[in-house]
């Protein structure tokens, strides 16, 4: 059935008997069931809902970790000077910071550098490394970049550096030379791991050295990160992923965070934590350094003892995302969205010449989310254009930037499933829209979206939420569930903050239902929601709100249909 907004909506559709042998096999409602079919979830997340599951290292028999452990440990012997270099990201950050952290632990000193944005450009660059060897490093460890840095691996080579890649982003052959080189991305006995971000690799890297050693240490601390890590980067929230989750927030009042508790300080919020600060808070806080300023402060942040360091350097960054967002805010309210509704491409490329390079990635997440397409935003950065991708869970972004960059369509960048940026000159804009847009089309891809079942208002309650939440914590590939509500009313809708629609739902059978939607204001979901006094159904996920200590579940809609004969 056609929304509003232009989507194709259907039921997902699973054998009855399947449903209900897996119900019976695991005591799980009907829509658990059919829920943890469609999302094949492994025996362990099955085990997971009834059962606590730890976290264990999947790497401690890996070749390419002891071979790492092997050069990592030689180092360490012979007092060599150690470099880290990261990515101005979460990730890349977050990374950076566990290695030094774990040099800390072991008291070898460790300089680290996180390239910026602006001045650098991404990831090891040629040029780059030959300004950091000036510090004379002997081992460069490369984190969250490295993938494809041939030509700076070649000469670190040369002038007889040692160096370690571990990254997650795609790659393809030949691989550089490095001493050693972990990434599931490319030909290897664990490529069932591709859904780690860097930071989780790294994460097992030195939990597996540790215990080679026999050190004891409180390192498991820092899973905390590593799932901050994952969801900034849109990681998978499935199979170890989701394990490490669970114990998280199982476990988050002993991990006793001080990041979190002073950023929801200086926020003046007091609700419990939950998923969505991951991505919605604590996340674009970090990520604000790296995209108007420099990210070697969330390192710094990160590894210091100094309270007082750390108390600046959050009071910082928080300033400096509200400077993001209010940019943001300003190019977003520009956006004509029925001219982008008139382009036919299944890629969208939106190249807007004013659109500060630091926030294009958060532009382009918003139209993909909108318009349920590839998205790609492209703006002018000195004498290049820089562009960041956004993609929908059935096309590899990664991968396609990675054939364009062979196919010499664009300069340089990189990427994974659902998230890549690059750089590329003027006259091959249009080039490369047609590229990736002939990609797309070859690979005849379902551009369908799927709830997952019908639901009455009345039958919305907390049991029914509790059961939903069983099969979580929610993320990518882990989606809140979307359900499909229909012949309703909306009653009191109300504009908040310039940005949000607020209103109430309303059956024949059921009482008031309170509602929101975060889509762009000039949708035409918030417009259908705003002003059409008629009957609708309503493709919704439902939340839990907590306001002044106070519970209430709340529909979140995601789109909105008019023509109730389509349902």
């Amino acid at each position: 059935m056609l929304s509003t907004s232009g989507k194709n909506w259907k039921e997902t559709s699973i054998n009855k008997r399947i449903v209900d042998k897996a119900r019976y096999d695991n005591d799980l409602t009907e829509i658990q069931a059919k829920i943890i079919i469609k999302r094949k979830f492994t025996e362990l997340e099955v085990a997971s809902l009834n059962n606590n599951i730890e976290v264990l290292n999947p790497f401690l028999r890996n070749q390419d970790f002891k071979n790492g452990h092997y050069i990592l440990d030689k180092s360490i012997k012979n007092n060599e000077k150690v470099l880290i270099i990261g990515d101005y990201d979460v990730d890349g950050c977050i990374s950076t910071s566990l290695f030094v952290n774990f040099f800390k632990l072991i008291n070898k000193e460790v300089e680290y550098y996180i390239p910026n944005r602006f001045k650098d450009g991404y990831g090891a660059s040629l040029k780059l490394i030959k300004q950091l060897v000036k510090k004379k490093p002997r081992l460069v460890i490369m984190v969250d970049c490295g993938s494809n840095s041939k030509d700076a691996i070649e000469f670190l080579n040369k002038n007889n550096i040692k160096s370690i890649i571990i990254d997650h982003h795609e790659i393809y052959q030949p691989y550089p030379k490095s001493g050693i080189l972990i990434n599931p991305k490319k030909k290897c006995n664990y490529k069932e791991f591709d859904y780690f971000c860097t930071a989780t690799l790294v994460y097992f890297f030195i939990n597996s050295f540790l215990k080679k050693k026999n050190l004891i240490d409180n390192f498991k601390k820092n899973l905390f990160f590593v799932l901050l890590a994952s969801i900034c980067d849109v990681m998978p929230l499935r199979k170890i992923n989701r394990i490490i989750a669970i114990e998280i927030f199982r476990n988050l009042k002993y991990y006793d965070n001080y990041l979190l508790n002073k950023i929801f300080e200086l926020k003046k919020k007091n609700i419990p934590y939950s998923i969505d600060d991951f991505g919605f808070l604590f996340g674009p806080i970090l990520n604000s350094a790296g995209r108007l300023d420099d990210a070697n402060k969330i390192v710094e942040l990160l590894t210091t003892d100094n309270m007082k360091t750390k108390d600046r350097i959050i009071q910082n960054i928080i300033e400096i995302n509200e400077k993001r967002k209010k940019i943001e805010e300003r190019f977003i309210k520009d956006i004509d969205l029925s001219k982008i509704s008139k382009i036919k491409n299944n890629v969208l490329i939106i190249c807007e010449n004013i659109a500060h390079e630091g926030i294009i990635g958060i532009v382009a997440s918003k139209l993909k989310e909108y318009f349920n397409k590839p998205t790609i935003v492209i703006t002018k950065s000195k004498d290049e254009f820089k562009a960041s991708a956004r993609s929908t869970l059935n096309f590899n972004i990664g991968k396609s930037i990675k054939d364009a960059i062979d196919k010499k369509i664009i300069l340089n960048g990189g990427g994974h499933n659902l998230a890549a940026g690059f750089s590329i000159k003027k006259d091959k804009i249009k080039k490369f829209s047609n590229f990736i847009n002939e990609i797309y089309d070859k690979d005849k891809l379902d551009n369908s979206n799927e709830y997952i079942s019908k639901i009455s208002l009345s039958a919305i309650n907390f049991d029914f939420f509790k059961n939903l939440q069983i099969l979580g914590p929610f993320g990518p590939f882990n989606e809140n569930p979307i359900f499909l509500v229909e012949n309703i009313k909306i009653l009191k809708p109300k504009i908040l903050k310039n940005k949000f629609i607020s209103c109430y739902a309303k059956s024949k059978s059921s009482k008031l239902f309170p509602v929101i939607s975060f889509n762009l204001i000039e949708s035409e979901i918030n417009q259908t929601l705003l002003n059409n006094k008629n009957e609708m159904s309503l493709i919704v996920k439902i939340k839990e709100n907590v306001w002044n200590n106070k519970k209430n579940l709340q529909l979140i809609v995601l789109d909105t249909i008019t023509n109730l004969n389509n349902t």
